[in-house]
């Protein structure tokens, strides 16, 4: 069911859904959070269908804002969705034109679930910094970006760290998840070896392969090699150098990865991309801080070692040339810090989601458009 407001109020939104609730027999018992989207005017139907689907999983009351033109008239049109047409939830879609362009607090309080978690989320771009996105960001417990679309993934990685707070997580890091698992249970399941050095291949306009190479060269202290390829936004290839070998994961296609290890013949694995509907579905199974990410996008862009950073499409963005200046990259080997000794290497461990810390386990490595990107 779906029923059509135009130049009304969050008042009268409130007083339609009591309504229709009366007259339908909808209730709200069993939503365990509220979702706010914060759309752009002509992209909001592919997040929309992300959360819908998510809904199923993790029933709430989804509100979307869509921006539009600031240069019309104020007035507030909606849309409210229910039943079949809502997934597992209740959807309010919110139109704003001039002044209410501009989401804000005041204009969500009205729609929330009383003492229910609230969950923001940027679907299309990291936000800049200015008073009505802090007053969203102010009220959620999770607060959700997606950096894909970033025509320098250094840049806009910097620019999350330098704002982040426990809550925030980029859909970036969710896209890797897969990636993560496969490689700690590769290392879990190899002779220890430490690795000397990472090489992480894929699109340079992709968050995801700056995120996973700085987690696996903090995490296994080792120097990291970026290379970015022209192509689709996407990770292609992962390489962790050893004494004993060379260990691969590359994934060609968008269903299956290869993997070669030394001694063994080449292994095929089904690891099919993360579409955005199985990464929302991720993000709103906790609603606690995501500390490895936390970790990964502050102190881990901080102190990971970069060996050099090769694009083969051209020069360096300016963000990734700031970024290989500032972290070691094309320094003499004597200047850089050396890698682990190989005494060291059964301490390593890898977090994966829903994993105990890594200090609460043995010395065993363990594992943790809208998104148009592929990892």
């Amino acid at each position: 069911m779906i029923v059509s407001m135009e130049n009304t109020t969050t008042s009268a939104i409130d007083k339609k859904l009591n309504q229709l609730r009366d007259q339908h027999g909808v209730v709200t018992l069993g939503r365990v959070l509220t979702l706010v989207i914060l759309a752009q005017a002509g992209h909001s139907e592919a997040a929309l269908e992300a959360a819908n689907f998510a809904s199923h999983e993790h029933p709430c009351r989804i509100l979307v804002h869509v921006a539009h033109s600031q240069a019309e008239s104020t007035r507030l049109d909606a849309q409210l969705r229910m039943g079949g047409d809502a997934g597992a939830s209740e959807v309010i879609v919110l139109h704003g034109y001039g002044e209410l362009a501009e989401p804000t607090e005041t204009l969500f309080s009205a729609l929330l679930l009383p003492d229910a978690p609230i969950v923001a989320w940027w679907p299309h771009e990291v936000p800049p910094p200015s008073p009505h996105t802090s007053s969203i960001a102010g009220i959620a417990h999770r607060r959700i970006t997606d950096s894909a679309r970033s025509d320098d993934a250094f840049e806009t990685l910097a620019e999350l760290s330098a704002r982040y707070v426990p809550g925030d997580t980029d859909l970036a890091w969710t896209r890797v998840t897969n990636w993560r698992i496969q490689l700690a249970a590769v290392l879990d399941q190899a002779e220890p070896a430490p690795v000397r050095e990472v090489v992480v291949e894929g699109s340079g306009r992709s968050p995801s392969v700056v995120l996973l190479g700085t987690w696996l060269g903090t995490r296994l202290d080792a120097e990291v090699t970026f290379v970015n390829n022209a192509g689709p936004r996407r990770l292609d290839r992962v390489t962790l150098v050893r004494d004993d070998g060379e260990i691969v994961l590359e994934r060609p296609g968008r269903t299956v990865a290869m993997l070669r290890q030394p001694g063994q013949p080449d292994q095929q694995i089904a690891m099919p991309v993360r579409d955005l509907n199985a990464c929302i579905a991720e993000e709103l199974r906790r609603l606690d801080p995501d500390e490895v990410y936390g970790e990964v996008v502050t102190t881990g862009l901080r102190d990971v070692r970069v060996a050099q950073v090769v694009d083969t499409t051209g020069e360096l963005t300016p963000g990734a040339a700031r970024f290989l200046a500032e972290h070691g990259g094309g320094r003499p080997d004597q200047d850089r810090p050396g890698p682990a000794a190989p005494d060291d290497a059964a301490d390593v461990v890898l977090d994966l989601p829903g994993q105990e810390p890594a200090g609460a386990r043995s010395a065993e490595p363990s594992v943790p458009a809208p998104g148009e990107e592929s990892a």
